[in-house]
């Protein structure tokens, strides 16, 4: 059976990018996905607590904060449908998707049917979050000129979640479609920018029995028509929070009285850059925001640093949040503050497995539009898709996570990133065939995949 999607994809991708949501806010984007999901018809549909238990989320902001109330009533003004918005409150955003079609071949029986009633249960996971970058007005960006910019003016799809969307769309609108027999779950997951939502996903009931796992990523530096099978060297990080509490005095009549978080501050930024490399493998840390003190003649009370750490595996990552733990108290102990340490999310180094790498790679290859398939390449960053691969690996399963290149004028996380639309089309039909692929044939092998 042919195994095609009717929707159409660039009126997908830009619609979710005029309202690009930031993590654990994604509200409007919740509700959108819930109406095309529903529109396609699914045997499951999971949406925000549901999906997931709260408590497993990491970077959650305070539920009860104005903030995530500003974001939910955004959400309705702009459309979404405010009994479901109510329902994510406190920032429980994201939704889980499920064809189940175990059982459903016709004429199986006996030992046929126990075999249809085992088919494989096959994920696929996306991401849903946009970021805090105001989108470049400018006419030669292309949604500018052509009307689906941002319309938030604080926020952007800067890193290509607003196509994986699109994808994991279209994928389960082909899968429904054709004969594919087993259970196909599509994670569409909030809060990756802050690698907060991997882990609630992964802990889910969903995620249970994966025997294949598919994540995606748009661009990378891979150019339209280029497909990397699996990435390897994803490397595992944690987020790091602190904030330094110090006594304030007057800074030209007693400063001696003073506790000093600024100088605490200063202290842990110039020292976490100093924590030793490791001798088994590469390590990084950074400090990216850095806020402290109300005025220039008054010792500062308290400052707050947001850094991260990474490393090759898991277990250097763990070496460098230990360091820079340390790091950040000692400084706060040498003048005389205190230091509230934060790890706010975290994710461990995955790799793909070759041998379903080795799968994307094939059907890649007869992909219209393709011209190149990269079966390997390294990732040197970090994806919180890692949690739903490791359950996949340890449950004796199989995870690959592949890139579909595209054209971007610029970086990623940047103003005027674009994604190339031709790309579309191309990450839909890859998926669409990796999934039939993996779940026993399902259809791949009697018709070319397609997207329009």
């Amino acid at each position: 059976m042919v195994a095609t999607t009717e929707l159409d994809l660039s009126r997908l991708r830009r619609a979710f990018h005029r309202y690009p949501e930031p993590a654990w806010r994604e509200f409007h984007t919740t509700a959108r996905l819930r109406e095309e999901v529903e529109a396609i018809g699914v045997d499951e549909l999971a949406v925000g607590p549901e999906a997931y238990d709260p408590d497993d989320r990491m970077a959650a902001p305070d539920p009860d904060s104005e903030e995530v109330r500003r974001w939910m009533d955004r959400a309705v003004e702009q459309g979404a449908d405010e009994e479901l918005v109510e329902k994510m409150a406190g920032g429980n955003t994201g939704l889980v998707a499920v064809l189940d079609r175990r059982g459903e071949e016709s004429g199986a029986d006996g030992a046929d049917a126990a075999d249809a009633a085992d088919g494989p249960h096959v994920g696929l996971r996306v991401d849903i979050d946009g970021l805090f970058i105001e989108e470049s007005a400018d006419e030669e960006h292309v949604p500018a000129r052509e009307g689906f910019r941002s319309e938030t003016g604080e926020t952007m799809h800067a890193c290509g979640h607003d196509a994986h969307m699109t994808w994991g769309l279209a994928v389960l609108d082909a899968v429904k479609r054709s004969d594919f027999a087993g259970r196909f779950t599509v994670f569409f997951q909030p809060a990756e920018e802050v690698s907060g939502g991997g882990r609630p996903m992964a802990e889910s009931e969903y995620a249970a029995g994966l025997d294949a796992l598919f994540a995606v990523h748009v661009g990378l530096d891979h150019p339209t028509g280029e497909v990397v099978a699996g990435v390897e060297e994803i490397l595992a990080m944690c987020h790091v929070d602190a904030t330094f509490h110090g006594t304030s005095a007057h800074a030209g009549k007693a400063p001696n009285e003073g506790d000093n978080a600024m100088q605490a501050l200063g202290t842990a930024i110039q020292n976490a850059y100093g924590i030793p490399r490791h001798a088994d493998g590469m390590t990084r840390v950074n400090v990216g925001v850095a806020e402290a003190g109300t005025a220039s003649n008054i010792i500062a009370e308290e400052a707050t640093i947001h850094g991260e750490a990474r490393g090759e595996t898991t277990e250097l990552m763990e070496y460098m949040k230990e360091k820079l733990s340390r790091t950040l108290e000692s400084a706060a102990e040498m003048h005389g503050c205190t230091a509230d340490v934060e790890v706010v999310s975290e994710s461990p180094r995955v790799d793909s497995d070759p041998e379903l790498a080795g799968l994307v790679a094939d059907v890649a290859a007869g992909v219209d539009g393709v011209e190149t398939v990269t079966e390997r390449a390294a990732f040197g960053a970090s994806e919180d898709a890692t949690f739903l691969m490791d359950r996949a690996h340890r449950e004796g399963g199989r995870a690959t996570f592949l890139i579909v290149g595209t054209d971007h004028p610029t970086s990623h996380h940047t103003g005027t990133f674009d994604v190339d639309e031709r790309s579309l089309p191309m990450g839909a039909e890859v998926l669409t065939k990796a999934v039939l692929s993996a779940g026993e044939g399902g259809g791949a092998s009697e018709g070319e995949t397609g997207a329009r």
